[in-house]
């Protein structure tokens, strides 16, 4: 959510950004604001000048009673009622108004980075930079469920029959793959520096329109039904939630956390769930890197964050490479996108298996998530990415682990994780 301020003072700029991210819908709410944020703020000037008045006048009544000047004096209760009566109007008028500022400004998107590329959606993203060699084996590469059957390692018709499409059973070596991947990353970012959490999995509706747009909560988010609870997408969401209306002390920031959860998302769009795959599912597990830090450090940070991502992929063998997110590609809070794909030796090109975001201080703004410098305090920064994210990452893993006779190899640093192992073996052969 942008400033109030920063609106009023700069429409032009507001309003080409909107264009920028192909928005134009919206442009109508920038003028709407600030004729409502001009209002709301007459309504307060009207209301102080009222206030200081109502006692000016309030004195007056105990001299003329004292002087016996009773009629005198009931004239001017009168007036002290009037003002009550009327400040009490501007107060329900200013609240009013406040609510409908704030329900605009929420759906009014975040200043993008100058760094980002304009461009209407996703088929003109940009990329980065490579990090390691694609490679395509000389023998046919299966469907990344064909491997896991193979394995004796998936389960999905018994999954439909329990709870429909989008889910899954793992089993057996996959299973073990699919939680040694999770269990590598809590290591592998704790030794990056990052404090390790396993967050509540539910959050609440002022939590939930904090960390995103109305329009990812309607595609993304289950409800409970007759709760305030909301099943969480990404442990961002109650990570970040964790510093509602907090002031933290500079020399404690940077916050550098990791957190695994579950995740539970709709997927309601374009994409759809896929009826026989595990790449777009209700149901998965995530380990997040969630940083809070000084305005100045986020850009730094940002870096930092997806390079842990591509480190990660490449001490397990997978190639992968960064692409920059463009201006229409970019969710309403984010200030800067990218995501990290992996190489699928199988479909020749890569896909995504990471995102990292800078959101500036926009759900700082929305949760008072602020810092406490020599100077007073002030709003922070947050950023999230995503270290790994199974079963998606276990199809980049098995395609360019994968052995002709069926079977998959596991890099070395994954194989404390496994007992030991440096195969997983086709069973029977």
């Amino acid at each position: 959510m942008l400033d109030i301020k920063f609106l009023r003072t700069n429409p032009d700029i507001v309003k080409q950004n909107i264009k920028n991210k192909f928005q134009d819908e919206k442009l109508p709410l920038v003028d709407q604001v600030i004729e409502l944020d001009k209002e709301f703020r007459e309504s307060k000037t009207r209301a102080e000048a009222l206030r200081a008045n109502r006692n000016k006048v309030s004195k007056q009544i105990g001299a003329l009673m004292a002087q016996g000047k009773k009629d005198e004096a009931e004239v001017v209760k009168k007036q002290v009622t009037d003002m009550a009566d009327e400040l009490e109007a501007l107060s329900a008028k200013e609240t009013e108004l406040e609510e409908e500022i704030r329900k605009i400004m929420l759906v009014i998107p975040n200043i993008i980075d100058p760094s980002v590329p304009i461009g209407k959606d996703d088929s003109e993203n940009v990329e980065i930079e490579r990090f390691g060699e694609p490679f395509v084996p000389d023998f046919e590469v299966p469907y990344h469920v064909d491997i896991m059957e193979k394995l004796d390692g998936i389960e999905l018709d018994q999954a439909r029959e329990t709870s429909g499409n989008g889910f899954y059973y793992l089993k057996g070596d996959i299973a073990r793959l699919h939680s040694a991947c999770l269990s590598y990353a809590r290591d592998f970012m704790i030794d990056r520096g990052f404090t390790y959490y396993i967050p509540p999995y539910m959050i609440r509706s002022s939590v939930v329109t904090g960390v995103m747009s109305f329009a990812e909560m309607e595609n993304m988010m289950y409800k409970i039904e007759g709760e305030d609870l909301y099943l969480i997408g990404t442990s961002e969401h109650s990570m970040i939630g964790k510093f509602i209306d907090t002031i933290t002390d500079e020399d404690k920031m940077p916050q550098t956390l990791t957190s695994y959860s579950p995740c539970f998302r709709k997927e309601v769009g374009a994409h759809g769930i896929e009826e026989r795959g595990v790449y777009r599912i209700h149901q998965f597990e995530k380990q997040e890197m969630i940083v809070v830090c000084k305005p100045e450090d986020s850009m730094m940070w940002y870096n930092k964050l997806w390079q842990n991502t591509v480190d990660y992929f490449r001490s397990l063998d997978i190639p992968v490479r960064t692409l920059e997110c463009c201006s229409g590609d970019l969710a309403d809070l984010k200030v800067k996108s990218c995501d990290v794909e992996a190489w699928s030796p199988r479909q020749k090109k890569y896909f995504e298996v990471g995102s990292c975001s800078n959101l500036g201080d926009a759900q700082a703004r929305r949760l008072k998530i602020r810092i406490r410098g020599s100077e007073g305090t002030y709003l922070a920064h947050t950023l999230n990415n995503t270290c790994v994210a199974p079963p998606r990452m276990l199809i980049a893993f098995l395609e360019n682990n994968l052995n002709e006779d069926g079977s998959i190899r596991i890099p070395e640093a994954l194989r404390p994780y496994m007992g030991g192992k440096s195969v997983i073996e086709v069973p029977g052969k």
